[in-house]
Order: structure tokens, then C-alpha cells, then sequence
């Protein structure tokens, strides 16, 4: 990093003057100097302004609009269709996890997997319609693709039917898991053609008869998120709703690869948050005269949080360089996600137990990370389907039931 930004990064807390960084091996320093101001702003502004004021919102399970409102102005609604490099979009989501995971799952969702989706597969017109109220997050949208009965099986299980009628479609079936399914104003539906059999996606404006949302109460973690079951009872969209990319699931597949990557930032975020807050809890707080950094076991489990995250931070790093090159394979985004969220729930029960008693209260906001690391280990494909693609992709043998 040059010694131009450093006064920036300092102010972002991304290190403690005299001490080891946060990004042990300077990754951000390998980024253009425009995008390390960027970076270092948009740090600054995510420490002062966004995680603070998550806490409480995190704490009701409501979803803080205003907030929202305020990533829209700074342009974080289309993150993928602005200028910039693989790897600092990716070390800015991170910097959006580290402030708070859950609302980074409603910018990281939002980006990769409807704005994402309809950039990527939808109509001329269809991009003309709804990618700039998206990007403003003046409209929310969700996507819809998990079901009740077909989680990890949803490839061949998928069973919400379309069946055209005319110029209309009439969609039918059931969603579960949807995030943001209670507030969308869009919803970004795949459904089964029952004419051919083909899944194929349509855009539901949720203000249509027969679409009902109920949200999911009593969630561990991602409280900000507010995650739904969807109903559709015969639910009527006209035919220029259908996303003409969204052929087969090999399409969802080919939008899951990038946002299963991005899972990786999360978990990178994550870390940033527990390491800096686990160091700034042994320095501060004083146990038998001393301390408690200056013991040696508070002091290992320091350095293995540290060692989790560099691991992670460099994994990324390759991952958005392979992104960058279009060679980014599913294999390889399931092995990065699942490895870091792996390590991150590693790191955070070390930083849980290193807070001691205080590391079950949200208010010092490790509890809070470790139930949203939960989340993670488990959401856009199981640790253990994608542990599994990369069984299969190691051995040549799928051990898919």
C-alpha cells in the first residue's frame, strides 16, 4: 500500500498502529491506487456507519431500510456492473461482511443472483425495466429457487410447474427459503415447463394475484435477512416476463458457481470482524493485573484466528484473479466456499471463547458473527453437497444419492 493511503486505512481500523495488519500478506496493496482509495473509503464509512447501526436491527430480525437506502446512494445495488476489478469487488464485500454478514447477504444476493440474473439472462427490455430501480435498491427483488421438499436436490427435484396459457404463463408451487421474500417487489421464480419439462425462470411481480409470502420466524442468524415461504396459486405472468436465458438448470448452475465464490468474501468478512474485535478484547480488558493478550493461550488463539483468515484472504485472492481470466469452475467456487466457512466457524469459536462470558451477548457482536457463520456453512448449497462436488470432481466418481 502506498504510503499515500495509509492515513485512510488507518482511519478504516483496518490495523492498530504498530501492530500486525488484518490483511497479514497487504492484498488490497495489489490493487490500483483508485480502487485502494475506494476501498479504504468504503471501509471507513461500512466501520462508522453500518455496523453500529446493524446491531439493533439484527437484534429485532427487521430489515433496516434506511440502510438500505444508503448502500443505494453509494451504488452498492450493481456492484457487478461497475467498473472495477474482480478483487476489489470481492475485498469490498468482505468489508460489507466484516460491518455486519446478514446485510451483506442482502447486498450479496441482491447483486450476484437478481440483478446478476436478469443482466445475465433476461431480455434487452427486461434490463431496461428493472436493472436501474434495482440498482438504486428503489426496487428489491428476490430469487426464488429453493422449495419446501427440494433443497439440495432442487436439480432434479424442482416441482413449482408453468404452463403456458396463450401469451401468459400460470406458475404453480411453492418456495422456501427466499430472502427477502416478504419485501420483494420482484421475484425471480424458476419453475418447471410443464409442457417439456425444461426449468425456466419468470419475473413475478409480487403485487399478483394468487403470490403470497409468509416470512420465517426465529432464525439463529442473517436476522437482517428476511427470508420467506413463497405460494404461487396459479399465479399469471405475461410471456415478456420469462427470462429468454433461462433455459435448464445448467443456467441457475452457471449464476450459483460466481455466488457460491462470493460466499468466500463472506467468510473472509466474517474473520475480519472476529480477529479485530478478539484483539481489541484481549488488549483492552485487564485479568489478574494484566492484559489478557499477555497470556500465552489467549495469545495461540490469536494467531490461529489470524492464520485462519490470511489462509482465507489468500484463497480469495486466487479466486478473483480466476474469476477475472472466466475460469472459474464449480468445483472450484464450492471448494472455496466450502473450506472458508469451514475456517470461519473455526475462527469464531476461538473469538467466542477468548470473550469468555461476554462472547454470548450480541452486544459485543462475536455471538452475533458466530450465529451468522452458522448461516453461512449451510446456505447457497451445504457444506457437505459442496464438499461432495469436490469429491466428485477429485475422483471422477459422484457420490450423489
Amino acid at each position: 500500500m502506498s504510503p499515500a493511503l495509509r492515513p485512510a486505512a488507518a482511519a478504516a481500523a483496518d490495523a492498530l498502529d504498530g501492530l500486525l495488519p488484518l490483511d497479514v500478506l497487504d492484498v488490497a496493496g495489489a490493487l490500483p491506487e483508485t480502487e485502494q482509495r475506494r476501498l479504504a473509503e468504503a471501509t471507513a464509512w461500512l466501520q462508522e456507519r453500518v455496523r453500529p447501526a446493524s446491531i439493533g436491527p439484527w437484534q429485532r430480525d427487521e430489515l433496516p431500510r434506511d440502510l438500505l437506502a444508503d448502500l443505494g446512494d453509494r451504488g452498492y445495488g450493481n456492484l457487478g456492473l461497475e467498473p472495477g476489478s474482480r478483487l476489489f469487488t470481492g475485498l469490498l464485500h468482505a468489508q460489507l461482511a466484516r460491518a455486519d454478514v446478514s446485510l451483506s447477504s442482502v447486498v450479496g444476493i441482491h447483486n450476484e443472483l437478481v440483478v446478476g440474473m436478469i443482466e445475465a439472462l433476461g431480455s434487452a427490455e427486461q434490463r431496461e425495466r428493472f436493472i436501474p430501480g434495482l440498482s438504486r435498491f428503489a426496487t428489491l427483488g428476490s430469487f426464488a429457487l429453493t422449495e419446501p421438499d427440494h433443497g439440495s436436490d432442487i436439480a432434479g427435484g424442482l416441482a413449482t410447474t408453468a404452463r403456458c396459457d396463450g401469451d401468459t404463463w400460470v406458475i404453480s408451487g411453492a418456495k422456501r427459503w427466499i430472502g427477502l421474500g416478504t419485501v420483494a417487489d420482484i421475484v425471480l421464480t424458476w419453475a418447471r415447463d410443464e409442457a417439456d419439462g425444461v426449468i425456466k425462470a419468470f419475473i413475478v411481480e409480487t403485487d399478483r394475484p394468487g403470490f403470497a409470502a409468509t416470512k420465517i420466524e426465529h432464525k439463529l442468524g442473517l436476522r437482517i435477512m428476511q427470508n420467506a415461504d413463497l405460494t404461487f396459486d396459479d399465479v399469471r405472468v405475461p410471456e415478456e416476463n420469462r427470462l429468454p436465458g433461462a433455459l435448464g438448470f445448467a443456467a441457475a448452475n452457471r449464476l450459483l458457481c460466481d455466488s457460491r465464490a462470493w460466499v468466500g468474501w463472506q467468510a473472509v468478512g466474517a474473520q475480519l470482524a472476529a480477529v479485530d474485535i478478539a484483539r481489541r478484547y484481549a488488549l483492552d480488558r485487564q485479568q489478574f493485573g494484566r492484559p489478557l493478550g499477555a497470556f500465552q493461550l489467549v495469545q495461540a488463539a490469536l494467531a490461529e484466528m489470524f492464520g485462519n483468515l490470511t489462509l482465507s484472504l489468500g484463497l480469495m485472492t486466487q479466486i478473483a484473479r480466476t474469476q477475472e481470466e472466466g475460469r472459474l469452475t464449480m468445483p472450484q467456487a464450492a471448494l472455496a466456499k466450502s473450506t472458508l466457512t469451514r475456517l470461519a466457524r473455526e475462527t469464531l469459536s476461538v473469538g467466542r471463547n477468548l470473550l469468555g462470558g461476554n462472547g454470548i451477548l450480541t452486544d459485543h457482536e462475536m455471538a452475533k458473527l458466530l450465529a451468522d457463520v452458522e448461516v453461512l456453512h449451510t446456505y447457497e448449497g451445504s457444506f457437505e453437497i459442496n464438499t461432495l462436488i469436490v469429491g466428485r470432481a477429485a475422483t471422477g466418481i459422484s457420490a450423489f444419492v
